[in-house]
């Protein structure tokens, strides 16, 4: 099997962002009378967008959220994110190592942050426009539109493209999608027994970082 493409999702693939945001989410659902640690806020929250997250908080405080949540939420949590994350250690040399392939991303977070964040970091320019948002689409993750939306986007075939995800929300997507998904265990936000989830949900590899993915690809494509 040789992939045409490869489709990064974003927080916990490039950049190392999911324990920053989580602990900013955990410490406002405290404040707000839901005590929540970040452990918990990585179960409940991670991969999912904030539209969706929205409900599910509601569900659990078992009232309306106040105006703005959302909104002033995001804004801490960039503010945060911004200031603390680095990229994923040997991300960039991978994407490098793979232009050849088509190469996009497909996220569940606002558009702004990551054309923000790939600018910032310098590793806008391997992606052009194919960086996608699943806040602007219908159905968020775990439905496939995201990925099946940048597949055709890069023109290239479901079967033939390969999913790099780190959440259990964003593996059903990519395995609904029809894709090759390889569970992403190379973020600080990994717990013990998060390979376990990522296999249970439908991953059909695991890999703990960039060079175990390098190798995993050779061992695909021979």
């Amino acid at each position: 099997m040789k992939f045409d493409a490869i489709i990064f999702d974003f927080d916990g693939v490039i950049v190392d962002s999911e324990i920053v945001s989580n602990s900013a989410l955990a410490e406002t659902l405290t404040r707000l009378g839901s005590p929540t640690t970040v452990d918990q806020a990585l179960e409940r929250y991670c991969g999912k967008r904030w539209t969706d997250c929205t409900a599910l908080i509601e569900a659990q405080l078992g009232r309306k959220l106040p105006d703005g949540f959302v909104e002033s939420l995001v804004d801490e949590a960039v503010l945060r994110l911004a200031a603390e994350t680095e990229l994923i250690g040997g991300v960039a040399d991978f994407i490098e190592s793979h232009r050849h392939r088509g190469r996009a991303i497909a996220s569940s977070s606002a558009s702004a942050w990551l054309f923000d964040s790939l600018a910032r970091f310098g590793i806008d320019h391997h992606f052009g426009t194919h960086v996608y948002s699943a806040a602007e689409i219908d159905r968020g993750k775990p439905h496939p539109d995201i990925y099946l939306h940048a597949a055709d986007r890069l023109a290239v075939h479901p079967e033939r493209t390969l999913v790099i995800e780190d959440s259990p929300t964003g593996v059903a997507a990519g395995v609904a999608a029809g894709m090759t998904v390889v569970g992403f265990l190379g973020g600080s936000h990994i717990r013990d027994g998060h390979g376990e989830r990522l296999r249970d949900t439908g991953a059909h590899h695991l890999v703990e970082d960039y060079a175990a993915l390098d190798r995993l690809i050779s061992e695909l494509e021979e």
